[in-house]
């Protein structure tokens, strides 16, 4: 994978850093400076994005020793401290003393956001259900990865709760039945680039943020309740709109091959929920109670973020425009109705 086009001052200098292998010309932390708003930022998320890949497939051109070099590290933590920031000033959730899972539940039930699933699976345009596959790509092509970074930090009931839905996302060991390989036959289908990060020049920061913020809680063990409550909200909230999704996909004339995608969630995250909001976040909350605000946190942060995302969306179609930075080619095998 090639390093991406640098957004702004921070993500410039990263990348002229990480590509020159000299640490000196990194941003410092104090660099960053005031951000006003850092979820959608495309600079910020970018620069972001661009650190975390290199705890997971890397660069061609960066060397893997980068993964950890002090100064980058520092880096890191500064842009993080934007977007938590950003997160719990607008991110509420009340305090209770209800059991957790009784907690998610209410809050995906009252989760009133923009429905980008009902727009795609009746109104969407073949250009339009392209440009969502591309979105979606930055971070179903590495599915279930940010999420699996917590298994060696959990323990008992929500340790195995965990590994389990882990093991489906992963297609139990069977590689035309992981989930990102599924999605890779999807973007084939539509002839789009199934290559890994193809399109991360075309997406803007509020997408690069639903798969920071997956890293961000992920990959730091002070935010492991954060990170399994998202993944509880992540597996409530996805079995109805991918049901939509493939209706829309079958409406635009997409084939089985391409809706198998779609079609595989609707069954295996109606059984995840479950796993996910009683015996993952129930058992974690069991075993460490300080935890519990955390894990609703995480849960609704996931919420927060998709929201944005669909809002942003559904807002540049509504004013009859593309929702990426760069146009991408449509997908010819799919009928151009409106």
């Amino acid at each position: 994978m090639l390093l991406p086009e640098p957004r702004g001052p921070l993500s410039r200098a990263l990348i002229d850093a990480l590509g020159a292998d000299d640490p000196s010309l990194l941003p410092l932390p104090e660099d960053i400076g005031d951000i006003a708003d850092a979820l959608a930022d495309d600079d910020l998320q970018l620069a972001l994005w661009t650190c975390y890949e290199l705890h997971y497939r890397g660069f061609d051109e960066v060397d893997d020793l980068w993964e950890w070099q002090p100064d980058l590290i520092a880096l890191r933590l500064g842009l993080e401290g934007e977007v938590l920031a950003a997160l719990h000033r607008e991110v509420r959730v009340p305090s209770s003393d209800r059991p957790v899972a009784e907690r998610l539940r209410a809050l995906v039930d009252g989760d009133d956001g923009p429905s980008l699933s009902r727009f795609v699976q009746t109104r969407a345009t073949a250009d339009q259900f392209a440009e969502f596959v591309v979105h979606r790509s930055l971070y179903q092509l590495k599915e279930a990865d940010p999420h699996t970074w917590a298994i060696p930090r959990l323990s008992g009931r929500a340790k195995a709760a965990l590994v389990e839905i882990q093991v489906d996302e992963y297609g139990n060991g069977q590689l035309h039945r992981m989930h990102s390989e599924l999605f890779r036959t999807l973007l084939r289908e539509l002839d789009l680039s199934d290559e890994y990060a193809a399109y991360v020049d075309a997406v803007p920061g509020i997408t690069l943020a639903i798969s920071n913020v997956m890293s961000l809680f992920g990959l730091r063990r002070d935010l492991r309740g954060a990170i399994v409550g998202h993944l509880a909200a992540y597996e409530m909230t996805s079995s109805t709109p991918c049901r939509r999704y493939a209706k829309g996909l079958r409406r635009l004339g997409g084939s089985d091959a391409a809706c198998a995608f779609y079609d595989e969630h609707v069954t295996a995250d109606a059984l995840h929920e479950q796993l996910a909001m009683h015996d993952l976040c129930g058992g974690l909350a069991e075993a460490e109670p300080d935890l519990a605000e955390d894990i609703v946190f995480g849960a609704a942060a996931c919420l927060h973020v998709d929201n944005r995302f669909a809002a942003y969306v559904l807002g540049r179609w509504d004013d009859r425009t593309t929702s990426l930075r760069a146009p991408v080619r449509p997908a010819p095998r799919l009928a151009h109705v409106s």
